[in-house]
């Protein structure tokens, strides 16, 4: 998985009055979890546009006082308004623990239902997927060639990898459905 490399400052005092100036600095609080201990530090709010509206699951190297630290992204906090990012907070990746991460779902292939006039319907743009640091995968391929008007593709459809897919087995991530234009031709068939 691509790893994306971001630099913190230490924060010496924690509160809210402290968060408040970070933030009209341009600066970011964040906290690392995970660890022997939690580590409190300040990123640029700059350096995490890469990371946060990025359309894949990425790693992130985090480099705070000269220590460089592999984590994700756990949580992130957005202004209800202005939609400011107000706070991040990463766990720590460790190569022999799991983590449960969302990503992306990448459709491959042309459905021959859709040639056909038939409406694609993606359900599912991201599947909660459970794997070690190394086996966790940048995008879920999902293979739509096979699919015709009507059919559909479950996450138990999905082929079994290094990973494990926590979504219902029974959920729906793409189907084919009827268009209007294909059903009203097979309205003008049958009459």
């Amino acid at each position: 998985m691509k790893t994306i490399a971001i630099s913190g400052s230490l924060r010496e005092n924690v509160g809210k009055r402290d968060a408040k100036e970070l933030r009209y600095e341009g600066k970011v609080p964040a906290v690392l979890y995970g660890g022997k201990e939690q580590a409190h530090f300040a990123i640029e709010r700059t350096d995490l546009n890469e990371v946060i509206y990025s359309p894949e699951a990425n790693f992130i190297e985090i480099t705070v006082e000269g220590k460089a630290v592999k984590a994700i992204i756990k949580d992130t906090q957005f202004h209800p308004l202005t939609d400011l990012l107000l706070h991040v907070d990463f766990l720590q990746l460790f190569d022999d623990k799991e983590i449960t991460m969302e990503i992306p779902v990448k459709l491959t292939g042309t459905s021959p239902g859709v040639k056909m006039g038939g409406k694609l319907v993606q359900k599912l743009r991201k599947l909660r997927v459970k794997a070690l640091p190394k086996n966790m995968p940048q995008v879920v391929e999902v293979n739509i060639s096979k699919l015709e008007v009507g059919s559909l593709f479950r996450v138990r459809d999905l082929e079994k990898g290094d990973f494990f897919v926590m979504n219902t087995p029974e959920d729906t991530i793409v189907s084919v459905g009827m268009s209007r234009a294909l059903k009203q031709a097979e309205n003008a068939k049958g009459k």
